[in-house]
């Protein structure tokens, strides 16, 4: 009889790409050809929030301790949100210096997203102390006078610049947990800004906030007013 062929599995790009960064493995590798090149002050540098509809987009930079070994670091996406925050508490207690920096929604719809994320990793380097005399980054290079490595997909492959992600993701998290109350409708404390069916009926529904990204298409496409606007306004004309 002819054997069966098993049917080639369809996954999105997306989940195409989630399988291959869980493949990867995050070592010291960049990190130890950057010292052996004369670095000594090597930092990782990453953002997050580059795909969210509301809030800023973060950077984070991270120059981990050659001495000390930071165990279970890697990409911030294929972690769970409280290995995270543990992880996060760990990289500050023991790194030489980190940082974090954020670029509000109104800048992202002046520069758009690419920019503002190039402009947020400026400035958490920039806070950097000491500053670092290498970064390693995740697929693009920056505006500074040190060297630089680009790393395609860095974040999975780089203990630097996974360090950076996870500082940076816990940081956004926590803004956006804060603004979840103010703005109910759109369940920032479960989907932190990002895509979401409630998120997305809610745009509809409601239209954007102020804090919403008014260049994302799910954002201008929302048919309704601004409502939480008008009312937040509404509030400030009556305790005049």
């Amino acid at each position: 009889m002819p054997r069966l062929l098993k049917p080639v599995e369809e996954i999105s790009p997306s989940a195409a790409k989630m399988r291959l960064l869980k493949r990867l493995k995050c070592t010291l590798r960049f990190e130890k050809q950057a010292w052996a090149a004369g670095a000594r002050l090597v930092a990782g540098v990453d953002e997050v929030g580059r795909g969210a509809f509301f809030g800023p987009v973060v950077a984070g930079a991270v120059i981990l301790d050659p001495n000390y070994r930071i165990r279970g670091l890697r990409d911030s996406k294929l972690l769970p949100p409280q290995r995270r925050e543990v992880l996060a508490e760990r990289i500050k207690q023991h790194c030489m210096a980190w940082a974090v920096a954020a670029v509000d929604a109104a800048r992202i719809d002046q520069l758009n997203i690419y920019h503002a994320s190039l402009l947020a990793m400026v400035e958490a380097v920039a806070q950097l102390k000491p500053p670092p005399d290498h970064l390693l980054l995740d697929a693009v290079q920056v505006q500074c006078e040190c060297t630089q490595t680009k790393i395609i997909h860095g974040d999975a492959l780089s203990a630097s610049i996974a360090a950076a992600s996870i500082v940076a993701k816990v940081y956004r998290d926590q803004l956006v947990r804060r603004w979840a109350p103010v703005f109910p409708a759109y369940d920032l404390a479960s989907n932190k800004g990002y895509r979401s069916p409630k998120h997305i009926a809610s745009l509809r529904k409601y239209g954007p906030s102020p804090l919403h990204r008014q260049s994302f298409a799910p954002v201008w496409m929302a048919q309704h007013p601004q409502q939480v606007l008008e009312f937040m306004l509404a509030e400030e004309e009556e305790s005049n």
